[in-house]
Parts: structure tokens; sequence; C-alpha cells
């Protein structure tokens, strides 16, 4: 029944950090038993059971449980089968996502050199435009887990790509990231690349992505500006912040802070 291997799938991260805490008991048991389980109902033909095992891995990623070996030889080469050009069309838009979660907490080697070829595939995939709308609103965390080299080499030319897409909810999901983005690049490359880029952006003629745009402007704005002197600074959760000065700090004022926070596109992204 999916009802039981959907419940089997949620008790499996307590289940796994249990066996991490008792591991001189259970030395192997995760592996053996567990991990497979999992990978084999990322495959599930119920699409409750695959979302089940989709949230649990991504728990048990999270929480460091599975090993660096495991994901590389079992977890990616599933996701990459799922999210071939040939894949059911459903199984390749979970794929996508998962994908795109799984970015933020592996390592920058893993990401670049297993899941990145494929999701610049994916941004350019001109059957399923869920599949390129999934990429447009993650493609902030992708840059920020694969660093600002592969960005400017792989994953801006995609998004040169996504930005100019027929479907006006690319340009707009592009819009939305385009800070998280630009944050990753270097400065050149902001202001031959990105800024005409963010112009045409903000010249769309679709009023959704105009409105997207402006509501970036003011994040994008600051990408330009230098953190020592200005104090700006992005949050490990994706935000864009403003350290307060040490006058700031030392003052007993009891007067409200006046720290600003800008979500990133990349957060709020849709």
């Amino acid at each position: 029944e999916p009802t039981v291997r959907t419940e089997l799938m949620e008790q499996i991260p307590p289940i796994a950090i249990f066996l991490q805490e008792s591991r001189p008991k259970f030395p192997t048991a995760f592996f053996e038993y567990l991990m497979p389980i999992v990978v084999r109902y990322l495959t599930d033909v119920n699409n409750q059971v695959r979302k089940a095992g989709q949230e649990a891995l991504l728990i048990l990623l999270e929480q460091d449980l599975i090993a660096q070996s495991d994901i590389e030889n079992k977890v990616c080469p599933i996701l990459l089968d799922l999210s071939a050009p040939d894949s059911d069309d459903e199984y390749k838009v979970e794929a996508v996502n998962i994908i795109c979660k799984m970015a933020s907490v592996l390592s920058r080697t893993t990401v670049e050199h297993m899941l990145l070829p494929r999701f610049c595939e994916l941004c350019s995939d001109g059957k399923l435009f869920q599949v390129r709308k999934i990429c447009a609103a993650n493609f902030g965390d992708i840059c920020n887990a694969v660093g600002q080299e592969a960005t400017e080499r792989l994953l801006i030319p995609k998004f040169f790509e996504l930005c100019s897409d027929s479907v006006w909810g690319m340009r707009k999901a592009c819009a939305e990231c385009f800070m998280a983005v630009s944050y990753t690049t270097s400065p050149e490359v902001r202001r031959s690349k990105l800024s005409p880029l963010f112009i045409s952006l903000i010249s769309d003629t679709c009023r959704w992505v105009r409105q997207a745009a402006f509501q970036s402007l003011g994040p994008f704005i600051s990408t330009f500006a230098n953190p020592s002197s200005a104090g700006l600074y992005i949050r490990e959760d994706g935000t864009l912040s403003i350290r307060p000065s040490m006058q700031d700090v030392n003052s007993n004022s009891c007067q409200p802070s006046n720290n600003l926070t800008l979500m990133s596109s990349s957060t709020n992204a849709t």
C-alpha cells in the first residue's frame, strides 16, 4: 500500500539519527538497510511516496547522515537518470527540483562535477517549461553553491538564455533572483554583462517581469557596493543584510535598530 510506504519514509530520518547516535552498536545498519530504501523510493510509482522519499533524503543530507561516497555513487546517479532528456515528464520535474534543493547542502566539488552539467542542460530544456522555471527560480542558489569561476564560465550564458525566454514567467523568475546571481560574479561581469541584461528585464514587454525587476533593482545595485565600506553581506539563509557599525554596536541607545534586511530574490522565487 502506498500509504504504508509513505509512512515508512517519514520514519527514516529519526531512525537514521538514532542509528548515528548508537553507531558503535549499529555501525552499518543505515547504509545496508535504510539507504537502499531511500534510493529505491525516489523512483516509486506513487507520487506521494516519491515526495516523502525526497523530503527524507533532504533531511538526511542536511543532518549530514549520508556518506559522501553514497551521495556520489547512489543518490546522484538516480537523479541524473530521472532528469535525463528521455525521462518521464513527471519524474524529470521532481528530479530537477530535488537537484536544486540538494545543491545547498552538498560539497562544491560534488555539485560542480556531478550536478552542474545536467543543470545547465535542463536550463535549455525545450520540452517542459516547468523544468526551465525550476532552474530559473533556483538559479541564485546554484550560483552560490558552485562559486564565481563556475558561475561566470558555465551559468551566466544559461542565465542570459533564461532572461530572454519566450515564457514571461521564466523572465520574472530571473528578475527575482538577479541579486543572488550578481553577488556571485566579479565586478567586471556585473558591470559589463549583468547591467545591460537587467536593463532588458526592467524594460520587458510584460508588466509582471518589469515589476519583479524594479523590486530587485535596489538589491542588485547593492551588489556593486564595497562590502568593507558599505557593510553589506549575504547571510547563510540568502538574505542581504547591512552590518551595523561599531558605533551602533557600542551605543547604549534604546532607539530601534536601523539595520535593514533585503530578501534575496532566490529566497522569494516562485
